[in-house]
């Protein structure tokens, strides 16, 4: 608006805001607007007055939200950061207000006040996901962080690039307050450089280190053990695995359980060579069908991926051979 134009003043007065805890900031000294203003009627519920449409031209801080909640700047900070020392229905009440008015966190002024930026980064690769597993994570870490003072952002990294690179950008840029990172090694490089370095993060899979870091990880162990156990209940003792990458840690825990499972029903275990369950469900079927073909029978495969699944059906069919019949097979959910 420009200077010295009348804008959309009102009084809280006016409209019956005049109790106990009203808040009102309406009129400048010389009775005309001037850029910048905000323009709001409010009760201590809250709730904004009725009143025509007000527009503003400067962002709400946490003092706006203290002068309409009748709350100190500290106490609504603290709220709004979920502080344990804040009451329940004062950290309602005041998200609530933030909400109604859209105040938005200065992110910059955030990090310049407490060294933090309210932020945590997923660190994933662009490798083409064909079942939706980096789907999966993303909306469940989104999920978790929801309601909070959090922002989830994605850091990618490409196949072809060294993963410590983003990962030491992340740091070294201190863009972040924390880390979650995926496609685990047994000794992950990207792991030691956080440990060393004292920084906040999480894995999605195990380190030889897991007792010095947070994880969130299937138990693939027990998962072999159980699949190897299945089979052999239905009489297959010829076993194979269509395991992960070997460079990742799940892959040694499933490989360590299918072994071990094998070894008590007395059958035989190999794994599939030239092809890993993060292959494509194509390339999978493929060399499958090749071994099937032309090596040792075969008579219970188990599947380290959705994807594996699914390439192994196509390859006991294309075979010539029967799925439940000549072959069972047994494979995780999505």
């Amino acid at each position: 608006m420009p200077e010295g134009v009348p804008g959309p003043v009102f009084d809280a007065r006016s409209h019956d805001a005049d109790g106990p805890g009203a808040a009102a900031f309406c009129r400048a000294p010389d009775n005309k607007t001037k850029r910048g203003d905000v323009h709001l009627a409010v009760k201590q519920t809250g709730k904004t007055a009725p009143g025509p449409a007000v527009g503003r031209t400067r962002n709400p801080t946490l003092k706006t939200i203290a002068q309409l909640s009748g709350l100190a700047v500290p106490t609504v900070s603290r709220a709004l950061n979920d502080a344990p020392d804040i009451g329940k229905a004062t950290r309602e009440r005041v998200r609530r207000i933030a909400a109604e008015i859209g105040y938005v966190p200065n992110r910059a002024g955030v990090r310049l006040r407490t060294g933090k930026t309210n932020v945590v980064s997923l660190v994933l690769s662009t490798e083409l996901d064909a079942v939706h597993h980096t789907t999966q994570l993303t909306a469940s870490i989104a999920g978790g962080l929801r309601d909070t003072q959090y922002h989830l952002i994605v850091t990618p990294y490409f196949p072809d690039e060294d993963p410590m690179r983003a990962v030491r950008y992340m740091v070294e840029t201190r863009s972040a307050d924390a880390l979650i990172l995926n496609q685990i090694q047994p000794e992950d490089p990207r792991i030691a450089y956080l440990l060393d370095r004292d920084i906040p993060f999480a894995t999605h899979g195990r380190t030889v280190w897991a007792d010095r870091h947070p994880y969130f990880d299937f138990d693939n162990q027990v998962y072999g053990r159980l699949g190897a156990q299945a089979l052999a209940a239905r009489g297959r003792d010829r076993l194979m695995l269509i395991a992960p990458p070997r460079t990742q840690m799940y892959t040694q825990h499933m490989m360590a359980g299918v072994a071990a499972g094998a070894k008590a029903a007395g059958a035989t275990f190999e794994v599939l060579e030239g092809v890993t369950s993060d292959d494509t469900a194509a390339d999978i079927e493929a060399v499958l069908r090749a071994r099937l073909d032309w090596g040792p029978p075969v008579d219970g495969i188990i599947g380290g991926s959705v994807t594996a699944a699914i390439g192994a059906v196509s390859a006991i069919e294309a075979s010539g051979l029967e799925v439940g019949g000549d072959i069972d097979l047994f494979a995780k959910e999505p």
